[in-house]
């Protein structure tokens, strides 16, 4: 190895470890503590083998004697080799025992126990859900986003890394994991297997993308949402798998301008998709091969006289979208249409269309 080139296999390990220790947090020491014990053990027991010539269950039992400190005699009579050796395991013994009982004791006091438990209880709940979505991020977007879709009815859980956001995520009761969305162990974790939808609305354009390439290999039928900063960046977010990549500033500004040239409009768009306080929403609603509305036009079907709502759009299952679709439109199992109207008639034509 040339001089001034860094080890690599060094280099790994320490990435390794690294890793490790922000996985498990404030247990790390104990866990340390744990495998400084067994290795103690162990060194022990081969130890008076080597030194005494004990047998393996002599040996191992002379050094549980001499760990436990409980004071029985000695197997059998002790070399000034073995009378070391036994001095040198109290020594390391009594010390690690005091050091995992200050690792212990700081972890009840500072009530970490009591976390990995409430933890413990989200990630099983967790683990009981199907087709929902994973937000990654709980910064001013994500949070948005989580608060959205659960305003929807719909399952979520956010993804977050941030310490310092996760007594937000507490106070909002919401599922989420602690953990660095990029890793395949985190994701894994949130459900991605079982999840329907992906929102990565991380800060990092680099962290977007590397969420987007991960989320699709581990789930390719995953519908993601990424955010982006920049423009420039959206061919690159969808090369990496997402399917949609928004711009929140741009999104933002063009809601601005239209609030000035055409307020009446923005207004109606703003009810009907938020439905804060008004019965008028807006709804996509998808036909199942099982809907009786397969194979019937829009005359046909009589969607305005059963339920009361209006057809704006329609997409059929090819991908073309049609605005204000023709009554004689032919409506097809994985056509989705985009309707108007009250919630309870929109709920009632979301009946028949599943």
């Amino acid at each position: 190895m040339s001089k001034g080139r860094p080890d690599k296999h060094g280099l790994c390990g320490q990435i390794k470890l690294s890793k490790l220790q922000r996985r498990y947090g404030s247990f790390w020491p104990l866990i340390m503590g744990l495998c400084s014990l067994m290795l103690i053990f162990f060194g022990g027991v081969y130890g008076y083998m080597a030194v005494e010539g004990w047998t393996y269950l002599e040996s191992f039992y002379m050094v549980l004697i001499a760990l436990s400190t409980v004071g029985f005699e000695e197997v059998h009579p002790l070399s000034e080799n073995g009378m070391v050796l036994t001095s040198v395991l109290l020594i390391l013994g009594v010390g690690n025992f005091a050091f995992l009982i200050g690792s212990f004791t700081q972890i009840l006091v500072e009530g970490r126990l009591q976390t990995v438990w409430g933890r413990h209880r989200v990630q099983k709940s967790i683990d009981k859900l199907t087709n929902h979505t994973i937000v990654c991020g709980y910064g001013r977007i994500g949070s948005i986003a989580v608060r959205e879709i659960e305003r929807e009815g719909l399952p979520v859980v956010a993804v977050e890394m941030g310490e310092e956001l996760i007594p937000n995520m507490e106070e909002d009761e919401i599922l989420f994991i602690s953990g660095d969305a990029t890793s395949d162990d985190v994701l894994t974790r949130a459900g991605i297997h079982r999840a329907k939808n992906l929102i990565t609305a991380l800060s990092s354009e680099a962290a977007n993308v590397y969420v987007s390439l991960t989320a699709r290999q581990l789930n390719p039928a995953l519908n993601i949402v990424a955010r982006a900063n920049n423009e420039s960046h959206i061919n690159r977010l969808k090369h990496a798998g997402a399917d949609r990549v928004m711009l929140p500033h741009t999104i933002g500004g063009i809601r601005m301008a239209q609030s000035v040239v055409r307020p009446a409009v923005t207004s109606f768009l703003e009810l009907a998709v938020a439905g804060d306080g008004v019965e008028l929403s807006m709804e996509e609603l998808t036909l199942s091969d099982r809907s009786e509305l397969c194979g019937k036009n829009l005359i046909e079907s009589k969607i305005r006289q059963r339920f009361n709502v209006i057809i704006i759009s329609l997409k059929h299952a090819t991908g073309e979208v049609v605005f204000n679709p023709d009554a004689k439109t032919v409506l097809a199992a994985g056509d989705t249409v985009i309707a108007v109207g009250d919630r309870e008639n929109l709920g009632n034509l979301w009946e028949v269309t599943s």
